[in-house]
């Protein structure tokens, strides 16, 4: 559900390929500025590789707390509860 989102999300943004960017940074960064995001493509599949955000979101996003959990739940562990690396770096 959450690569759904992303991909709904990546299509409605305006997407500009590399070439573009080199040649009209100035008014792209306007658009920015603005509260616009703008995706850059590459290759010759035009895979989208970055997106430029408005500062604001970019802080946003790195204060956001991972989990959409946080906070709303508590985890216990039994006291007899073991768990060796190997199990935990192949689970």
């Amino acid at each position: 559900m959450y690569n759904l989102y992303i991909l709904m999300y990546a299509l409605s943004m305006k997407t500009v390929p590399v070439a573009e960017v080199r040649s009209n940074l100035s008014s792209l960064l306007k658009e920015v500025e603005s509260g616009s995001e703008i995706g850059i493509s590459f290759g010759r599949q035009r895979n989208m590789i970055a997106v430029i955000v408005p500062i604001a979101e970019y802080k946003r996003i790195k204060e956001r707390k991972l989990g959409s959990l946080a906070g709303r739940l508590k985890v216990e562990f039994r006291d007899d509860w073991r768990m060796t690396d190997d199990e935990f770096l192949n689970s």
